[in-house]
């Protein structure tokens, strides 16, 4: 079932957090339909979309990258030009790195090597660009069949690939007992934010999140029962 979040903030669009189901269909139907007419081949528009979800990045973000920017051996990404006009060095997940080295090694067979060259192009070898992308993904997630109510404007968007992450990794760490005071200023670094209210923005509470969060407090309240 499609998770809901509640509003926070004064923007009206409540984003749209994608179960782990959902994120699978999304990757099941690529290829898409239309084959070798779009201009997104299927190598870029899934290497887009992991490492969107992967490593928590921003559309902006990920279209601006370099070949440069991307050190396999260390599994390390350098993003530049971010909403905040400051750069970071964001560790990528084995299995992110496994896949963006695949992908690289197409890329280069036929796109320009030069360092300075974009990581994601148009099967054209142009830059892709911000609305090839978001157009290859309104098929791709109509055809998963992921919508809810509300009109076009309200579907999910490849942005809320970013929050899923946010709200996943924090779920993640509820069910490990981790300390969340030590680890959500990290999380924000490593999303970018300024500071943490922006992270906070981000983990609207999901039924999953909410139900962790009541299993800590519950936890908490116990050993202060018997302190």
């Amino acid at each position: 079932m499609p998770q809901r979040v509640r509003k926070l903030g004064s923007s009206s669009f409540t984003p749209y957090i994608y179960s782990d189901t959902e994120l699978k269909r999304l990757f099941a139907v690529i290829p898409l339909p239309c084959g070798s007419r779009a201009q997104t081949d299927e190598d870029t528009l899934r290497t887009f979309l992991l490492l969107s979800y992967g490593a928590g990045l921003r559309r902006s973000e990920a279209l601006n990258l370099r070949l440069s920017d991307f050190d396999g051996a260390q599994s390390l990404l350098q993003v530049r030009t971010t909403k905040f006009f400051k750069s970071r060095i964001v560790p990528l997940d084995a299995s992110v790195n496994t896949v963006l080295q695949e992908y690289l090694t197409k890329r280069r067979k036929h796109n320009s090597r030069d360092l300075d060259s974009p990581l994601f192009c148009k099967r054209s070898g142009e830059p892709l660009t911000g609305s090839a992308i978001a157009r290859a993904f309104r098929r791709l997630r109509a055809i998963a069949g992921i919508r809810r109510d509300g009109g076009s404007r309200r579907q999910p968007r490849l942005h809320d690939l970013r929050h899923s992450a946010a709200v996943h990794r924090v779920t993640s760490w509820y069910r490990q007992g981790a300390d969340l005071n030590d680890l959500l200023p990290k999380l924000a670094t490593y999303l970018g934010h300024k500071d943490l209210s922006g992270t906070q923005r981000y983990l609207t509470m999901t039924p999953e999140l909410l139900a962790e969060a009541s299993l800590r407090f519950e936890a908490f309240a116990r050993r202060s029962d018997h302190d």
